[in-house]
């Protein structure tokens, strides 16, 4: 037992973080997920609340963002599948469907639209660099619109 006194908020917030923990061979590695704070509207839900498939999605979002924050102009995110001849997905677009489907949209290495429905204790993506697809365009940085979505409450469906 703890001699420790916490306010009622404090309490509230310690059970609403996640238990992460990561370690790094470089001690210069810039922080990841695991060490970064959850923006604010993913923590207003308590994990126990949230389906497989929403926990999953936020936390893919924030790997997702992390990963493209180390791209330079002339790469964009892409997703190799794991256990699969798939090759690489350009990563377009990401949503989930509770309590346990997540979908990924986007387009393969030679422009063909593709989709990607997987059941969460499938998961097992692979982010990876890719070469843009444009020379005159900018990187797509599909990160940074899905954390602003994290943003955002959930669209209900009815």
């Amino acid at each position: 037992m703890t001699t420790e006194i916490k306010t009622t908020a404090e309490a509230i917030e310690a059970a609403a973080l996640p238990d992460a923990r990561v370690a790094h061979c470089d001690p210069n590695t810039p922080k990841t997920p695991e060490q970064m704070p959850l923006p604010a509207a993913v923590g207003e839900v308590p994990i126990e609340q949230k389906s497989p498939a929403q926990w999953a999605y936020e936390r893919l979002v924030l790997y997702i963002q992390n990963f493209e924050k180390t791209l330079d102009a002339d790469h964009e995110i892409g997703m190799g599948f794991a256990g699969g001849e798939m090759g690489v997905m350009r990563i377009q677009g990401i949503g989930f469907f509770a309590p346990d489907i997540l979908t990924f949209y986007g387009s393969d290495m030679t422009g063909a639209k593709t989709q990607l429905v997987q059941h969460v204790t499938q998961l097992n993506v692979m982010l990876r660099a890719a070469p843009k697809e444009s020379e005159e365009k900018e990187a797509n940085r599909i990160g940074f619109r899905l954390a602003a979505a994290l943003e955002s409450p959930l669209v209900a469906t009815d």
